[in-house]
């Protein structure tokens, strides 16, 4: 249970390589039920925690909006399965699969250190896919998207580390919480950390 929902897509895309034909597609096909059967069995409000050094990480958190998530990415990866079921290239295939996991452990991620690897994981994946077609152009487009994608993984990385150093000693957090709106305080006046967290989100999304 405390196996991060989509871990099962990105594990068993490593296998996709060593597979051929039907009992490829058949893995394949497996894969996203099997995860997202796995996802649908995880407790209301379920936390899996860990400590790493003085910092708890909290790779699973369940609550009601990333099980929403969860399901959309689970659909959206088997449709892409049935869809990719034609291609013999086994780098789309793993790649696809690995970035569906990928999703969808940062749908479920209960820390910003969690939410960083799914983030970077998503960028490195969808690369591969990006330069499936094997032109000058796409290894062109793929490389800018990569330099775009992971620059906003080191602006995230950058406020994650302002934003845990600038909280007092004792209270020190990295939980993947509301920083701002809500709690009283603005966007301005939350640190330039959150300022930080608040801008890769924003690269991200376009």
């Amino acid at each position: 249970s405390s196996l991060p929902p989509g871990s099962l897509l990105v594990l068993g895309a490593l296998a996709v390589p060593l597979l051929k034909g039907h009992l490829r597609s058949l893995w394949m096909l497996a894969l996203p039920l099997l995860s997202y059967a796995h996802m649908d069995a995880l407790q209301p409000e379920h936390l899996g925690s860990f400590a790493l050094f003085d910092m708890v990480l909290t790779p699973v958190r369940v609550d009601p909006l990333s099980m929403v998530w969860g399901i959309v990415f689970h659909i959206a990866a088997l449709l892409s399965v049935i869809y990719a079921l034609h291609v013999k290239d086994w780098v789309q295939l793993t790649a696809g699969l690995m970035y569906s996991g990928a999703a969808i452990g940062a749908a479920f991620a209960g820390d910003l250190i969690t939410l960083f690897v799914y983030w970077e994981l998503t960028a490195i994946t969808s690369v591969f896919l990006i330069w499936a077609r094997q032109t000058e152009r796409a290894y062109r487009v793929g490389l800018r998207y990569l330099l775009i994608q992971v620059g906003s993984g080191v602006i995230l990385l950058a406020g994650v580390i302002l934003y845990y150093s600038g909280q007092p000693h004792a209270e020190r957090s990295l939980a993947f919480v509301q920083m701002a709106g809500n709690n009283g305080i603005s966007l301005a006046e939350a640190g330039l950390g959150v300022q930080l967290i608040f801008l890769a989100f924003g690269i991200k999304a376009a």
